[in-house]
This record gives structure tokens, C-alpha cells and sequence, in this order.
């Protein structure tokens, strides 16, 4: 397959790749017990040649594909495998709805639903005298059952494990992140209509609703993964969808370690620190990978305590047995009925909580989870959106003011020192790779100002050739301020071990 490889940088046109892997083939199976008929050669044909045409495209943003989906080059008379399903969708699809009961058809299983839809489509291409090979008759019925049952064109996404987080910016532009990379997608809708209604699946499914009258949600999909959707007229070009996935893969301090998001010493520093009961506040920017790094962390909880976790929407994978998962709710058409995360946190003290873990200080409940910090809840988590320690900590005594409760700088200081142990920062640098750049310690006071010391800085130092970062994880060689609790857990050796 390698000559087709080549094929495709040559900018081949469609039909002359077509030809060359159909070569590929009769080598590997003519005269074999492979050997295909022509009905299979031709299927196998296309979904080798999608295949390279996608692979190409994503390993190389310059293969641009022509808008019949073809090579620079190609005949433009030549449509596309994609191109018929497409075509073939539109004149499907209201003929289909005509058919079925869509509503009974909804609560079947999806494979038992499948047959039923490839047995009348396929009737449907008989009358309409419409031609497709097999593959791209399995691909329309897979379109379709993603339509009635799923997300429609975002479900190929949504299923890529490569794919990390999905933009759609209006009906014809959809964007995801690859490998920490923004690219753009073949997907489209049919139109604002289209996306609308696959906006509102998503958030009828938990309850809640977006329109005019309330054109901004929060949302979360069946596997966890946060949705974000905003809509006309708060959304000029057509309505807007992020989705941040829901990682698959359980995240470790050990991955991370793997993939060079920290050193061995960091990783091992944040286990005793999360064993030892500290308050830790993880600071990013917007996608740094603080849930991420927060769900890591969470590991290293006892798992005979009792956690409780606050959310705008429900993210966190804690693997913990005893966990009560809280979430907010937002108000409703009359405009009441909203529970926010402060009140969340209050009544989260009345619950006897071993911990708390807010997924992110957003405003005036930073007041009350400092108080709860300060009050027996050791081990407690939070995210807050910062660029670095200090401004995160200046961030958390904005956030204490908008509680509404007037208090001296000096004493929400003296709060914030006494609550606060620890500051992981977490950036998402431009070759896309998230590092923790810094593990800071929050040591007390003087004066009015909250004194801090770093005990792990990452220093950039260069860029290899295929534009990855390259630096290093420096300990600072300063004596840990918790050093004394470690050891009251045991831990205090193995602390200053990784400190080096």
C-alpha cells in the first residue's frame, strides 16, 4: 500500500487512484483463496480509497481535497463515494420519515433498528432507481440511524478517539482538535434548521433547553463529555456547539508521566500531596487539561471516604466507590428554580463530606469553599482559570468579593494563606502538548501579602524538528512547607526523595 501512499502525494487524480489500488489488490488476491468478484472489488476499491483520501488529509493539511472530494487534478466530472451517499441522504431520508413510525422506531435497539432501515432503503433505491455499491448503501443507513438516534454528522467525531474536542461554528464549518492541533473537518450541516434540532437533543436529553428566550446552555452528552451551545441571536453566523470529549482512556499521574506532561519527581510530589490531605487549587487557561490533571489526582483519594463533587456539568470520572456527584441547575421559563454552585457548597457541609472537589471557582462560592477548607475539610480540589500561582490567587480573592459579603483585603488574604497548600499550574503550550509548568506552595503570610515558594518550574529550551518543545522539570531544592504532614502520613522520606 505503500505505492498508493505515494499516489496520493503525486496529487493523483481520483479515477487514476482508483486504478492503481485496484492493481494493489488483483496482486494480493487473484489466484488466491481471496479472490474477489466484481461486486466485492469494487466495494473494496472504495473504502480503501476513502480511507487513503481521509488518512492523507489529516497526516497532511496540504493535500487539500478539491470540493467533489477528489485530489487537486481530478476530473471534476468524477463524484465521490461521500458525495453520492450525500446526494442519496436527501432524497432518501423524507421518503424514509414517510415510511416509519418514527417514534416506536426510536425506542428499538440500534442493530435491530438497522435492519429494518437498510431493508427499506434499499427498497427506497430500487423505486428512485438510485445506484450505490454496498459500502456507501452502509454508510447512508449508518447517516441515517445517526440522524434519528444519534448527533447526526457530529457521530463520526464523536466515535474518533483521535478527536479531542469538536467546534461547530455554524452549520458548514466544524473544527475538532487532533493531537492538540485545530484542523477542519469534512462535516457539514444541511442547514441552521439541521443543527438546531441537534442542539436540542442534546439538551432535552438532560432536562434542559436552549432558545430564544434562553439562547446560552451548559450540557453534558450520555458519555460525559461537556457541551457548550450557544444560538442566535447571541450567535451572529448560525447556531455554535463545543463539545469537550469524554476521555476514554482513564488518565493517570503515571500517563502523564509517560507523555511528558510532568517529571517522575512531580508526579510523585502530587501523590503524597493528595495522600497527605492537601488543599490544592489546579490553575489553567481555557482546554490546559485542568479536569484532566483534577481526575488524576483524584486517584490518590482513600477509597474509604466520603466525596461529594459540585459541577456546572457533570465531568469528573472519580473511581471511587463512595461519591455523591452534585450538579447545578439552571433556572427555568419563568426564571426561577436555579440552584448555583455556592448554594451547592453549602449545603455540601451539612452532607459530612471527607472531601470536596468543586470542579471549577467560577464566582461567589470560592468564599464558602475557602471556609470549608479552613473548617476540617483537608484534601479538598479545585480548578480556577489562571496563567499563573499568583494570579490565581489574586483571581480566588476577586472571586471571595463576589460572594457579597464585605470583608478587608487582609482577611481574605489571611483565609486564602490559610486554606490554600498547594498551586498546580497546567498550560496547554502552542506545540499542543499540555505540561505542568509549575508546582507552587502556598506558605503563609507577611504582611498583607500571602507568600508562596515554587517547588518544580519547567524551563523551555528549545524546539525539535518536527515542532514538538523540548525542556526540562527543575526542582527548585526548597523544603517542602507540608514536609511536616507528610510525615504524619508516613510519606515524609519518600517526599524529600522526589525533591531530590
Amino acid at each position: 500500500m505503500d505505492q498508493v501512499g505515494e499516489a496520493v502525494g503525486l496529487q493523483m487524480s481520483r479515477a487514476d487512484l482508483a486504478n492503481k489500488i485496484g492493481d494493489v489488490i488483483d496482486q494480493v488476491t487473484v489466484g488466491t483463496e481471496n479472490a474477489l468478484d466484481s461486486n466485492e472489488r469494487r466495494d473494496v476499491i472504495t473504502v480503501v480509497l476513502n480511507e487513503f483520501l481521509i488518512a492523507a488529509k489529516r497526516n497532511n493539511p496540504d493535500v487539500e481535497l478539491a470540493p467533489d472530494g477528489a485530489n487537486k487534478g481530478a476530473d471534476p466530472s468524477i463524484t465521490t463515494s461521500r458525495d453520492s451517499v450525500d446526494a442519496a441522504k436527501e432524497r432518501v431520508q423524507p421518503i424514509l420519515m414517510e415510511r416509519m413510525d418514527v417514534g416506536k422506531a426510536s425506542e428499538l435497539p440500534r442493530g435491530e433498528l438497522a435492519g429494518q432501515v437498510a431493508d427499506i432503503v434499499a427498497e427506497i433505491l430500487s423505486d428512485e432507481k438510485m445506484q450505490l455499491n454496498l459500502v456507501e448503501q452502509r454508510d447512508l443507513v449508518t447517516i441515517l440511524l445517526d440522524d434519528m438516534l444519534g448527533l447526526g454528522p457530529l457521530e463520526p467525531l464523536l466515535s474518533d478517539e483521535t478527536v479531542t474536542d469538536i467546534m461547530v461554528n455554524g452549520p458548514h464549518q466544524v473544527y475538532v482538535e487532533q493531537k492538540g492541533k485545530l484542523v477542519l473537518s469534512h462535516v457539514t450541516f444541511r442547514d441552521n434548521a439541521h443543527l438546531m434540532n441537534i442542539a436540542n437533543r442534546i439538551v432535552t436529553r438532560i432536562g434542559r433547553r436552549v432558545d430564544e428566550s434562553s439562547p446560552l446552555c451548559d450540557a453534558r452528552l450520555e458519555d460525559g463529555s461537556r457541551v457548550n451551545i450557544i444560538i442566535p441571536p447571541l450567535a451572529i453566523d448560525g447556531p455554535s456547539i463545543s463539545i469537550r470529549k469524554f476521555a476514554k482512556q482513564k488518565i493517570t499521574l503515571e500517563v502523564m508521566e509517560q507523555t511528558q506532561n510532568l517529571s517522575p519527581q512531580m508526579a510523585m510530589v502530587l501523590k503524597i500531596a493528595a495522600r497527605a490531605r492537601l488543599n490544592i487549587l489546579i490553575s489553567g487557561g481555557t482546554g490546559s487539561g485542568k479536569t484532566t490533571l483534577l481526575n488524576a489526582m483524584s486517584r490518590m483519594i482513600d477509597v474509604g471516604e466520603r466525596i461529594v463533587t459540585i459541577e456546572d456539568a457533570a465531568e469528573l470520572q472519580l473511581q471511587q466507590p463512595h461519591v455523591v456527584r452534585l450538579e447545578t441547575r439552571p433556572p427555568n421559563l419563568e426564571g426561577d428554580g436555579e440552584i448555583t454552585q455556592r448554594e451547592l457548597v453549602k449545603n455540601t457541609l451539612r452532607m459530612r463530606p471527607d472531601r470536596i472537589i468543586l470542579g471549577e471557582i467560577r464566582a461567589g462560592e470560592a468564599l464558602d469553599m475557602l471556609q470549608a477548607m479552613n473548617t476540617g475539610h483537608d484534601g479538598s480540589m479545585c480548578t480556577i482559570h489562571a496563567n499563573r500561582p499568583r494570579e490565581a490567587l489574586t483571581r480566588l480573592e476577586n472571586m471571595v468579593a463576589m460572594a457579597g459579603v464585605k470583608l478587608p483585603n487582609e482577611a481574605v488574604r489571611s483565609q486564602i494563606a490559610g486554606a490554600v497548600n498547594l498551586i498546580v499550574q497546567i498550560s496547554r503550550m502552542r506545540d499542543g502538548v499540555r505540561r505542568i509548568t509549575q508546582i507552587t506552595e502556598v506558605v503563609g503570610m507577611e504582611g498583607e501579602v500571602v507568600t508562596t515558594q515554587d517547588l518544580f518550574t519547567f524551563e523551555f529550551e528549545g524546539e525539535n524538528a518536527d515542532g514538538t518543545l523540548f525542556g526540562s522539570f527543575n526542582p527548585s531544592g526548597l523544603r517542602p512547607h507540608f514536609m511536616t504532614r507528610a510525615q504524619y502520613y508516613g510519606l515524609d522520606r519518600a517526599l524529600m526523595d522526589a525533591m531530590g
